[in-house]
C-alpha cells in the first residue's frame, strides 16, 4: 500500500481541501491534536496580518467515522476566513463589469511564481498565479502532515523541529532530548530552546521589519524511534532521503536542504564524517555518532533522522524591488502584497509534516497493511526478525 494525497484551493478562496488517500483502517484521530498542529503553523514572530484573520481548523468529511480512519479515502477541509472580503475577486462564477479588474495584477513581483506562471498558462491576470503559488497552501500540508504525524505517533515515532538560524542570529548547540526539544521550542517565539537567543532573534526580526525587508534562515526536522530498512537503495527514486530532500525542496521559499552534517561533510575527512558500528546485546547494532542523519545508502539505520531547510527571505517587501509590468513593459517598483517580515519559525512546522509524511509513507511501505493491527503485526515481526541477525 502507498499513502499519497493532492491539495486543492486558493490563498483568498473560500478553502483548501486536501484528499489522503492510503490510510489504512482503524487509525484513531486527535482532532485537537490535528488543529494543535494547525495552529503551531501560524505562530512565530514576524508573521504578517493575515495569521490574525485566520483561525486554523481542519474539518475531516470523509474517510474518518467515531473518531478512527475506514481505509476510505480522508478528506479535509481548511476555511479561508478572509474569503469573505474576496467573494467577488475570487469567484467562480463568470463576472461582468469591473469587479474581476479591481484586484487584477499586471505587475510581477521579483522573487514570486508570478511572471513564470504567467508565461507558462498564459495567464494575464497575475493573481491567477499567486493565489496557488502562496504559501497558504501549506496549511493542508500541515494538515495532511498532522495524519501522518499520528500515524507514526502510534508506532512510537516522535517528530520534532527547531530554528537554527534566522538571518546572522545563530542558535547555540544543544544535547536535549526529544520531549525536552519538543517543550523548549514550543514555549519559545521563534521556536528556539534559550531564550537569549530568543530575544536577540525578536530584536533582529523588529530591525529588519523597521528597514522594510524580510529576513529568511534555516530549521531542523528530527524524527526519533524510526526503525532501519525505511527506504532502499536499489533505485534512485526508492531512496528515503533523496524523497524527504524533494518534499523538504516544495516548501515556499526552501532553497536547500541537507542530512546530517549536509555540507559540513564537504570540509572534513572521511574519518570525521562516517559513523561507526557498534553492537549492544540490549539494543542490537547502533551507531557511535549520528553525522550522516540516520541515513546510509538512502536506508534508515536507526538512527534519529535529522533533516534542515533554508529558507530564503520572503519576496514581498515593503521596501519593493524593480521589475516590468507585462501591459506596458515598462519598469515599476513591486506592488506589494501583504506578508509577513519572517516565516522562519513557521516553516519550521511545515518542514515538519512533510517530512513526517515521507516517513510514515515509507513506513507504510514496509510494513504494509489495510489496518492499523496488520501493519503493528508486520512491525513485529520484522522486529524479531533483525534482533535475531
Amino acid at each position: 500500500m502507498s499513502l499519497r494525497y493532492l491539495t486543492a484551493g486558493e490563498t483568498h478562496g473560500p478553502q483548501l481541501t486536501a484528499i489522503i488517500e492510503g490510510m489504512p483502517s482503524n487509525l484513531t484521530i486527535d482532532f485537537e491534536e490535528l488543529n494543535f498542529q494547525l495552529h503551531r503553523r501560524q505562530k512565530g514572530y514576524g508573521r504578517g496580518r493575515r495569521m490574525q484573520i485566520e483561525k486554523d481548523t481542519a474539518q475531516i468529511v470523509g474517510g474518518v467515522r467515531h473518531g478512527r480512519t475506514t481505509g476510505a479515502p480522508i478528506a479535509l477541509v481548511v476555511e479561508n476566513n478572509d474569503w469573505t472580503h474576496w467573494t467577488k475577486i475570487m469567484n467562480v462564477e463568470p463576472m461582468e463589469g469591473t469587479d474581476e479588474e479591481k484586484r487584477r495584477v499586471h505587475r510581477p513581483r521579483p522573487g514570486h511564481a508570478d511572471l513564470n506562471g504567467g508565461l507558462k498558462y498564459n495567464l494575464k491576470d497575475l493573481r491567477n498565479v499567486l493565489e496557488r503559488s502562496s504559501a497558504r497552501e501549506t496549511a493542508a500540508r500541515v494538515a495532511v502532515g498532522a495524519i501522518a504525524r499520528q500515524f507514526l505517533q502510534a508506532f512510537g515515532i516522535k517528530v520534532a523541529g527547531q530554528v537554527i538560524r534566522i538571518g546572522e542570529i545563530e542558535a547555540p548547540p544543544h544535547q536535549l532530548g526529544i520531549d525536552e526539544l519538543i517543550e523548549r521550542t514550543e514555549a519559545s517565539s521563534v521556536r528556539v530552546v534559550d531564550k537569549d537567543t530568543e530575544a536577540r532573534m525578536e530584536a533582529y526580526i523588529d530591525q529588519i521589519k523597521a528597514e522594510g525587508d524580510s529576513i529568511g534562515g534555516i530549521v531542523e526536522c528530527i524524527i526519533e524511534g524510526v526503525p532501519v530498512g525505511l527506504g532502499t537503495y536499489v533505485q534512485y527514486d526508492r531512496k528515503l532521503d533523496g524523497r524527504i530532500a524533494q518534499a523538504v525542496m516544495s516548501i515556499n521559499a526552501f532553497k536547500g536542504v541537507e542530512i546530517g552534517i549536509g555540507f559540513e561533510a564537504g570540509k572534513l575527512r572521511g574519518s570525521q564524517v562516517h559513523d561507526e558500528i557498534e553492537y549492544n546485546e540490549g539494543t542490537g547494532y547502533t551507531r557511535a555518532s549520528n553525522r550522516l542523519g540516520g541515513f546510509e545508502g538512502g536506508t534508515t539505520n536507526g538512527m534519529p533522522i535529522v533533516v534542515r531547510g533554508v529558507m530564503k527571505p520572503i519576496p514581498t517587501l515593503y521596501k519593493p524591488l524593480r521589475s516590468v509590468d507585462i501591459d506596458t513593459r515598462e519598469a515599476f517598483t513591486a506592488q506589494v502584497e501583504r506578508s509577513d517580515a519572517c516565516a522562519v519559525p513557521a516553516a519550521s512546522v511545515v518542514m515538519e509534516h512533510v517530512v513526517a509524511w515521507e516517513v510514515a509513507r515509507a513506513f507504510l511501505e514496509k510494513f504494509g497493511g489495510d489496518s492499523m493491527e496488520e501493519i503493528q503485526a508486520n512491525l513485529n515481526h520484522y522486529l524479531e526478525q533483525i534482533s535475531q541477525y
